[in-house]
């Protein structure tokens, strides 16, 4: 097989509003709570530099533009920090701050769904695939699942989807695929089912919010009528394009947290600090011991 476009664009769809954590999110984007002590959208922005991202592409919205402001040098800051000697904390500011010119932001200026905000990315992504990382969703695992689906893009071509096992008594919740052929360390996908009815999903595995989509995806979205929610749904668009074009699936064997539901932030923060040897010590006894107290 000839060799594949590199992936070197990544669109982060970072206009939602949050609702679920108000009133938090009242002044603070979502993207910007902390697990532990890094934004959860530097998470994400992680995980995508990992696999040799080189642009990063943030749709945004109304009240958003703290999260610009995070991927820019603050003066202030830095020079306070000079004079104090701080120079550890100089040296992390400096490896988190993209390289001039790799990172742009762009309105979405209606909510009409994440199908829309993937469209609003089209003319900085232009005509190379490219990949869209959902920034609730936070990973962890010793090789970062966009990583592995670049991996497998290399193999295959196409587009590639990460899944993950869940429940099945729970898989009506999500969207899940059809596995197929066996494919390097995934599989070709044979369907993808919206929250399919219970008793009727073709598997226990779900979509779990990163995507390689080839640049023919826009064009679909430019017309695609709205679909659930009233929205534009970037599913139905990925079903379109499942007409002509093949979809692979990688099976993510990590741990995922939805950061966009309180649960989800919870345990993400439990776990990235319990995965940390300067906080372990001082967490884990007085963790286990309000467990106790609670039974």
């Amino acid at each position: 097989m000839a060799q594949q476009q590199k992936i070197r664009k990544a669109v982060f769809p970072v206009a939602g509003l949050g609702t679920r954590f108000l009133p938090a999110t009242k002044a603070v984007p979502k993207e910007m709570l902390t697990v532990v002590d890094k934004p959860v959208i530097q998470y994400v922005v992680d995980e995508a530099a990992e696999a040799g991202i080189e642009h990063f592409v943030f749709v945004t919205g109304r009240g958003k533009g703290v999260i610009e402001d995070y991927f820019d040098i603050q003066y202030e800051l830095e020079q306070m920090l000079r004079e104090r000697n701080k120079n550890a904390e100089l040296t992390l500011l400096a490896g988190l701050l993209p390289k001039a010119g790799t990172a742009s932001f762009t309105r979405q200026q209606v909510p009409l769904g994440l199908g829309h905000a993937v469209w609003c990315a089209r003319d900085i992504v232009g005509n190379e695939p490219f990949a869209v990382l959902l920034p609730d969703m936070i990973m962890s695992a010793e090789k970062g699942c966009l990583k592995g689906m670049v991996d497998l893009y290399a193999q295959t071509g196409g587009n590639v989807l990460a899944v993950q096992e869940c429940d099945p008594e729970q898989a009506h919740k999500y969207g899940i695929v059809g596995v197929g052929d066996a494919v390097g360390e995934g599989f070709k996908i044979t369907q993808m089912v919206e929250k399919p009815a219970k008793g009727t999903a073709p598997s226990n595995l779900y979509i779990n919010g990163r995507y390689i989509l080839q640049p023919e995806i826009f064009k679909i979205l430019e017309t695609q009528e709205r679909g659930a929610g009233n929205e534009i749904q970037l599913t139905d668009g990925m079903l379109a394009l499942a007409k002509s074009q093949e979809f692979a699936a990688y099976p993510f064997k990590g741990d995922t947290f939805d950061c966009g539901a309180k649960d989800g932030f919870i345990l993400a923060n439990l776990a990235f600090a319990l995965q940390r040897a300067d906080i372990r010590p001082a967490i884990e006894g007085p963790m286990k011991a309000l467990l106790a107290s609670l039974k």
